[in-house]
């Protein structure tokens, strides 16, 4: 593992010591204080953030390390200069690169021309830090998540992405449900449903939202994704169905609720079931700290 550009290129062993270690380093984070003494890593991000930028730069302190925040004040990275040369020159200095950006293939030359790791925090294809903390939180609710069912409702996206390939990964049944038109990326579903093929789990996709039923966790994310312009009440009519409410829950059988915030009460989904007790958007959040530093660990640990 020389960077984290998506799950997919992950074996089942090291996403599962991935999860392993972010564990470990939760429950134990004086033994890791010092596990990234003398590194720097730097941040580039062409995109707004709450949990990730907060998230790494307290969780890289808390293992001993130095960050330092890049924003995109003159546009996109290439812009300026080459994108090659942000990696070229950044390596230099830094011993890993974090970017949230809105291009994939940002990221990709990031890795190519850099000599340091590079860990996606964001692209338009992937979001594979949200895919990890996902995980890691359904693991701390269920003790083998190969054995877990999970639906995804909404619109299919870079989450969607980072939970599907997660999941097949792991051995898990994951349902997506989407509106016609709006489902994930083809050739993300082709690999997602070979790599569960693979491993013992299964990859469902409908539109037919009546068809849900017998799901450990729904999880949704925005109808509009950040950077798009639509309307909401261009989309509201062919989303509408698929909102997350009690009623859905219910008929579903779901003991959690999942979404990678920010929510948007009474659009994607109803306030009673995102601030519900079922809700797990806190531990999400919070656990995109502890997945991220087994990231980091495992790429730069002393």
């Amino acid at each position: 593992m020389n960077h984290l550009l998506s799950i997919k290129e992950l074996s089942q062993d090291q996403l599962k010591e991935l999860l392993a270690l972010a564990k470990k380093i939760k429950a134990n984070p004086a033994e890791y204080r010092h596990a990234l003494d003398g590194k720097s890593v730097v941040m580039l991000f062409e995109k707004p953030s709450l949990r990730t930028r907060v998230s790494f730069d307290i969780g890289i302190n808390k293992l001993g390390g130095h960050c330092l925040y890049l924003d995109q004040q003159n546009g996109a990275l290439g812009k300026r200069e080459p994108v090659s040369d942000f990696a070229a020159n950044i390596s230099c200095w830094a011993d890993a690169i974090v970017a949230r950006t809105f291009l994939h293939s940002t990221i990709e030359q990031l890795a190519e021309h850099g000599t340091v790791p590079v860990i996606n925090a964001l692209s338009d294809l992937y979001h594979p830090c949200q895919g990890l903390a996902d995980f890691l939180t359904l693991s701390e609710q269920f003790d083998d998540v190969s054995k877990v069912k999970l639906a995804y409702v909404g619109d299919g996206n870079n989450v969607t992405h980072s939970l599907m390939y997660a999941a097949a990964i792991l051995g898990t049944t994951m349902t997506v449900i989407c509106p016609p038109g709006q489902f994930p990326d083809g050739q993300v579903v082709i690999e997602a449903q070979a790599l569960a093929a693979k491993h013992g789990g299964e990859l469902i996709l409908t539109s037919d939202i009546e068809s849900i039923d017998s799901q450990d966790a729904i999880y949704t994310d925005t109808w509009i994704s950040m950077g798009d312009d639509t309307a909401l009440s261009d989309i509201e009519a062919k989303f509408k169905p698929y909102q997350v409410d009690a009623a859905m829950m219910e008929k579903a059988g779901a003991s959690f609720f999942m979404h990678c915030l920010p929510a948007y009460r009474g659009v994607e989904v109803t306030a009673d079931v995102v601030d519900g007790e079922g809700s797990l958007i806190l531990q999400q959040a919070e656990n995109r700290m502890h997945a991220q530093n087994a990231v980091l660990v495992t790429l730069l640990g002393n």
